[in-house]
């Protein structure tokens, strides 16, 4: 049972690795001046058997202002830049198809001007039996823009933890597998070793009783 039960968790790990389900991971913050970055949105469904359909809106604020401008807008299949500072540098990295649960955009060409706020806005509607249902979810990412890449010692402290995790996860499935095998095996000999003495038991009955016969 011990050994079904670890195979079990053993397996369960590796296939929640696997397959693919919404998480609502926040964005990064810093950008590289002159490259490109990933503006992250997710809003997951609570239920994934809702049929839903979704658009996408995305607002900038720099740092000098306080008024959001819009910048972008995705209902699928198109996508419209609006502002024209960002003309020809942001592009749809986000769900490809109307049930948007990924609305994330890459931004090209990082100036330092595009240090500020970027709100990302769902407008989306669920269908279910009674009635439709219209939901609207914002989230912000306060973005800095820096000359040259500097990792945070928890970004490293966490990459590192994750490789430790992935060893420490195949070294106990070997030692899991090595385990069951040793059981199973064991089990077969104990069997087999019943066997065994079954018939040499049967067989010194069966002698037992032909010597105990008298011939007439």
């Amino acid at each position: 049972m011990i050994c079904r039960s670890s195979l079990f968790v053993v397996v369960s790990l590796f296939v929640s690795q696997c397959h693919g389900g919404c998480a609502e991971v926040d964005s990064l913050t810093e950008a590289v001046a002159g490259d490109r970055f990933l503006l992250g949105c997710i809003s997951c469904k609570k239920r994934e058997e809702v049929s839903a359909q979704a658009t996408v809106d995305w607002h900038f604020k720099p740092v000098e202002e306080e008024e959001f401008r819009h910048i972008f807008h995705y209902d699928h299949p198109s996508a419209e830049i609006l502002d024209q500072d960002f003309s020809e540098r942001l592009e749809w990295h986000g769900t490809k198809n109307r049930d948007i649960q990924t609305g994330a955009i890459y931004l090209h060409n990082v100036t330092f001007n595009d240090t500020g706020t970027y709100r990302c806005t769902f407008h989306r509607t669920l269908f279910l039996a009674m009635t439709d249902q219209y939901v609207t979810v914002e989230k912000d990412v306060e973005l800095s823009v820096v000359a040259v890449a500097n990792r945070e010692l928890t970004s490293v402290i966490t990459e590192i933890m994750m490789y430790v995790l992935i060893v420490v996860l195949q070294l106990w499935l070997i030692v899991v597998l090595v385990y069951c095998y040793k059981k199973i095996t064991a089990e077969q000999e104990a069997r087999e070793a019943r066997k065994a003495n079954k018939a040499q038991a049967g067989l010194l009955e069966s002698k037992d009783s032909c010597d105990g016969v008298q011939l007439e």
